[in-house]
């Protein structure tokens, strides 16, 4: 049903901070900033109010809060580096920038964690992807009310659920990248997951996505070529067709 992630965003206090930390510090390129544009992977008009990155083929938004959708606060996630860049990665964060990185080991591959300037916990993973730097977002973490009812709400959109916390207070599910639904908690490195998280995605039938959460959500807006909604939990997420 969901075919791939267009845009994460999340709300900063300062567009300029978030500027220096996620160009300068990360090295991810700027799609657009302070003017009015639309963006590389959705028809959403981006404002003076936001900085549009590119992390490989998905926009991270960065957006000062001026209206609804507001984008996450405190959202863990995590950017896929090539594994071979991950040791670099490690010495430039500690040695050019002087980070406290936490890192953690998933069976072979190795994540390193850091905090943006509002308070998002950064993870940058090891993975099977060509580079350089940065190229993509394979995890999102969303803090709920009931685990059941966002883990079924999800599976209605497609996700499949691969793992559960030791505590069962948390799932893993695998769509057009790693969800991670937490009840209110801390995880690796003190990350939460987010709320108010706005998540876009390309959708190969808006159809199905009405057909899936028409009764779930707590809101649903047809628009051109896009579906908008609210999830149980607040967090916004819009669905765009790719068929034109």
């Amino acid at each position: 049903m969901l075919t791939g992630l267009s845009w994460l965003a999340l709300e900063v206090k300062s567009l300029a901070a978030a500027r220096s930390f996620y160009e300068g510090v990360l090295e991810l390129p700027v799609r657009s900033a302070g003017a009015e544009r639309t963006g590389a992977n959705t028809d959403e008009t981006h404002t003076a109010n936001e900085v549009v990155f590119a992390a490989g083929d998905t926009d991270l938004v960065c957006r000062r809060p001026t209206g609804v959708p507001r984008g996450g606060l405190h959202t863990h996630f995590a950017f896929s580096i090539p594994a071979a860049e991950y040791d670099d990665w490690w010495t430039r964060l500690t040695e050019a920038f002087g980070y406290d990185l936490e890192e953690f080991r998933f069976g072979s591959a190795k994540s390193l964690y850091l905090y943006d300037p509002d308070g998002n916990c950064v993870e940058l993973g090891q993975g099977d992807v060509a580079g350089p730097g940065i190229d993509g977002i394979f995890e999102v973490v969303l803090e709920v009310e009931s685990l059941a009812r966002a883990e079924s709400f999800y599976a209605a959109l497609g996700f499949e659920t691969v793992d559960r916390g030791d505590d069962r207070r948390r799932v893993r599910m695998d769509g057009p990248m790693a969800l991670e639904l937490w009840e209110p908690q801390l995880g690796i490195a003190d990350g939460r997951g987010g709320v108010h998280v706005d998540l876009g995605f390309e959708v190969d039938d808006l159809e199905d996505v009405v057909s899936a959460v028409d009764d779930r959500a707590r809101s649903l807006e047809r628009r051109e070529k896009r579906v908008v909604v609210r999830d149980p939990d607040g967090h916004h997420l819009t669905f765009r067709s790719v068929t034109g």
